[in-house]
């Protein structure tokens, strides 16, 4: 493994070796399905804390990727000049900044020196970003730096698959204990949901209705929306 001072270059060498083609488009029924269960999730959750609106809420991502999900942020209600991107490819922040609105800040680079304030953020998204970085330490320095930026009564969003994924040595699953080693002054509340990407695949290129019941039966999901809440 990387050390930690090595990890952001570790991390852009295992993507660039990666060749997904149309796996993620939002297209195919499982990806589309997946979205969509992870966006209710997020609603149920937005609501059972009492959030009627996000456009005050200053909120940032780390791993914007092409800006998808702040995107999703935007229809939801959030205001442009609150929300900041963090991305470390450049292709994809180029993605990002190109796709989302002037107002919101797009930061190229290793999130860890991201220029985001102490005590400047509401909510603070990672979606599979942890488990893309093999090292401890490193995982360590980002939960660090990301506990640092929230305000007090803020959350981190977190949105990442539990276990290990055999057939890619380039990802570790993040299991829900190690969510908590990482924010251990934070209260989880922990949802599983995702069905297994690769029986939702089979399942799917059957009849995409084949998706809900099968997520639906216990074991077979693999990832966690975890909102992780800090003190007031």
């Amino acid at each position: 493994m990387s050390g930690a001072d090595d990890e952001p270059d570790a991390v852009a060498a295992r993507y660039a070796r990666r060749h997904d083609g149309d796996r993620y488009s939002p297209l195919r029924p499982e990806v589309w399905q997946t979205v969509q269960e992870r966006e209710r999730a997020l609603l149920r959750r937005l609501a059972a804390v009492g959030l009627r609106s996000l456009a005050p809420l200053a909120i940032t991502e780390v791993g914007c990727g092409g800006g998808g999900n702040l995107l999703g942020l935007l229809r939801l209600g959030a205001s442009p000049e609150h929300l900041t991107g963090l991305e470390l490819l450049p292709e994809r922040h180029a993605q990002a900044r190109h796709v989302l609105p002037p107002a919101t800040a797009v930061w190229l680079g290793d999130a860890c020196v991201a220029p985001v304030p102490p005590a400047s953020q509401d909510l603070v998204l990672q979606y599979t970003v942890f488990s893309s970085l093999l090292g401890d330490a490193f995982q360590q320095r980002l939960a660090d730096a990301m506990w640092r930026w929230l305000k007090p009564g803020g959350a981190v969003l977190w949105y990442d698959f539990t276990v290990d994924n055999p057939k890619n040595r380039d990802v570790r699953g993040v299991p829900l204990k190690r969510v908590r080693a990482l924010f251990p002054e934070g209260r989880v509340h922990a949802e599983r949901l995702t069905l297994a990407p690769p029986l939702a695949r089979a399942a799917c290129a059957l009849h995409p209705a084949l998706y809900r019941p099968l997520a639906a039966v216990p074991g077979l999901s693999t990832h966690v929306l975890a909102w992780i809440a800090k003190p007031a």
